[in-house]
This record gives structure tokens, sequence and C-alpha cells, in this order.
């Protein structure tokens, strides 16, 4: 008994002198807003009108992804540091959160800090997530025009989910005069129909994912360059011609974007565009993956107004058609955010899409990330809210 309880008070000690050397912060965010979107359903398959709209009114978030996180770091001499980041999704609108939703993760990963930059694994974010976020004029929110039509496009060069890769490793180099460089390779981990992982049905490049990523931030200058592929893409059809697991090609992006600070004003812009090299269905003309070659560009200007912030963009995403017209979607939105404190503000914003005749169903417009699609091919819609939102 007297070995056990010596034991477990080395054991205390121990776990008391790893606090001390290790830094742990809890921080999240919880944003929340009344928003009303609505827009006309659109046509049928046989192109025939469907009555009614699609409309959408509730609680939900705009300004900012809702999370709690846990981040912390361990010196280990010489300037070496463990770094590790935990961050949960959630939906506090529907008692959705970690326990209740099961886990959803936006980043979870562990890594070595230097002089020499940071190398992590894990669930991180691509160049294109901090990137897009950089230069957008609404802050990368749900009524965002880029965020919006990027993810409904299937990039990866978006401030949403597809640009957190999973399986990764990742560089980040020291901040040099205003530069910064950032590289992530996600391995596919691709199992055959058999679940296994024999080299003759698969490789260890199916579904591959990479990015490379410039930054440079200086007094009122920012500008980011980014380049991200899909390796290997599979691209499992039910016509002909099959597509297995290794027979896919690549899916290539790049982006350019940057913001100047005027002080009276601020501007920014971007341009990104997508490669999609697999084949076309011999029957309708689409990319087999789903993903159709595009382009995306976006304006945008922020000014203070008072304590607060008012917020104006613009985008246009066209999409290439084979054997029809281009599908073209644009939008535009609006923002103001007025400060209570340095962690909670309150905020009203609107957004407006249209949608022409050749947009797919399933890439329509819609004014904001909600269940269900609010925009419809060939139609325009709106949303309109007003929420707050606390960090800490």
């Amino acid at each position: 008994m007297q070995k056990k309880l010596i034991a477990l008070a080395v054991a205390s000690l121990a776990s008391g002198v790893a606090t001390a050397q290790t830094n742990v912060t809890m921080y999240g965010v919880l944003d929340l807003a009344y928003a009303y979107s609505s827009g006309n359903a659109g046509r049928d398959a046989l192109g025939i009108k469907i009555p009614g709209k699609n409309t959408f009114s509730g609680i939900t978030g705009i300004g900012a992804g809702n999370r709690l996180g846990f981040k912390g770091e361990e010196a280990l001499g010489n300037g070496l540091k463990a770094v590790f980041t935990l961050e949960y999704g959630l939906d506090p609108d529907i008692n959705c959160g970690i326990g209740t939703c099961g886990l959803n993760a936006r980043q979870q990963f562990v890594g070595l800090d230097s002089k020499y930059g940071t190398v992590a694994l894990g669930r991180q974010y691509a160049p294109g997530f901090n990137a897009t976020a950089n230069n957008d004029a609404l802050d990368a929110s749900d009524f965002a025009i880029q965020s919006s039509l990027s993810a409904l496009n299937g990039m990866t060069i978006t401030p949403n989910s597809p640009a957190r890769f999973n399986n990764a490793i990742t560089y980040t180099s020291p901040s040099l005069s205003g530069f910064k460089a950032s590289a992530i390779y996600s391995f596919g981990e691709t199992r055959d129909a058999f679940g296994s992982y024999n080299d003759k049905r698969v490789s260890v490049s199916d579904n591959g994912k990479y990015g490379l990523g410039l930054n440079y931030a200086n007094g009122p200058i920012n500008f980011d360059a980014v380049w991200q592929s899909r390796t290997n893409v599979s691209v499992p059809t039910t016509t002909f011609p099959y597509e297995l697991a290794g027979t896919g090609k690549s899916i290539n992006e790049w982006y350019v974007g940057g913001s100047y600070d005027l002080k009276v004003v601020k501007l920014f812009a971007s341009y990104q565009a997508l490669d999609n090299k697999n084949k076309r269905d011999v029957v309708t003309g689409l990319r087999v993956s789903g993903i159709e070659d595009s382009n995306l560009w976006t304006l945008g200007v922020t000014a203070p107004i008072g304590r607060g912030t008012l917020d104006l963009s613009y985008g246009r995403l066209t999409s290439d058609r084979k054997w029809t017209g281009d599908g073209v979607s644009w939008g535009a939105g609006t923002q103001y955010t007025y400060p209570l404190s340095k962690r909670t503000s309150l905020y009203g914003a609107y957004s407006y899409f249209s949608n022409n005749n050749n947009v797919l169903p399933g890439n329509a417009g819609q004014a904001i990330a909600i269940p269900g699609i609010v925009g419809a091919t060939g139609e325009s819609n709106y949303a309109l809210g007003a929420g707050i939102t606390h960090s800490f």
C-alpha cells in the first residue's frame, strides 16, 4: 500500500511539472443570428416550372464558424517547441456539439516549431483556406460571395471544409521581411473494392492532395498566391466509361488575391481558376467527377463607419459546359459590424445571387449556407440576417 502511495505521489509530481512546462489555451467562437432567405424554386428535369419558393427562416450562424478549441505548446529547449491544436465545430442553435452530434473536427494536429518553421501532422488547413479569408471583404462569412460560389463549384481554394485536408503533413516557414511560405500534402489512403491496399489495384498517390502557398503581408499590403491539386482522383461512375481508383486524373486549381489598406477604405480583389483533367461523360458532356472547369473573381471594399465597419463585395463564377452555354452565377453582398467590445460584436448582412439557365442544379448560387439549396438554376435569391458574435 505504501509503495502505491509513493508511486501516485511521484506521478502527481511529474504531472505537475509537465503542466507547468506546457501552455494550453481553450478558445472558441459563438455566432448566432436570425436569417431569412428566399428564391424561386426553378424548374424540374422536364423544364416545367416548380411552383412556390425555396425559403428559409430561422436561427443560424452567419458571421463566423462556431467552434470550441484547445491549443498549446511545450518548450523543448534550444528554441524547439511541441505544438498542437484540437478544434471542433458546433451548431449551438440545434444543440449539436461535442458529445451530442459526435466530433466535427475543424483542425486536429500536432507538430514541432522552431526558428526554421513549423512541421505538423493531422487534419489541417490547406494554403487556400487562409488566402481566401485574407482577401475577402466579407470576412469569409456565410454571406460572403467568394465563400459561397467556390464551395458550390467544388473548389478546394475556399474558406470552407474542402480546404481542410485529412491525413496531412504541412510545413509553414517563418516570416521573412513579410514573406511566408506554406506547403501541404494529404495522403489519400485509398482502399480497393475489397477493402485492401493491394498495389495492383490502388496506388499510394490515389486521391492525394497537395498545396503550395505564398503570403506577403507588410504594412497596408497583403498578397496571396496559391496552387492546389487533387491527384489520381477516384471518380467511380455507374455509366460507361467506368472509372476506378487510380485511373482518374488531376484536378488543379490556382489563386491570386490581395488587399490594400488606404485607412479611409480597404480594397480587396481575387481571381482563381479550376482545371479538371478527368474525362467527360459521353452522354451528358459533364465531367465524370461532377466538377466543371471554372473561374471565379471577386472585388470588395471595407470602410469604417462610426465605430463599426461597412463591407461590400461582388463576385462572378463561370463554369465550362461542353454542349451548352457556360453556367454563370454572380452575387453581391454587404455587412455592417458594430463592436461592443474586443470580443463581442453585432452585425447585419444582406446578399443576393443570380444564376443563368446553364448553372448545374447542385451548383446554383445560394445566399446562405443552410441545409438544402435555396438557389435554383435560372433563378435569383436573396438573404438577410442580423446577429451577434462572441469569441473567447
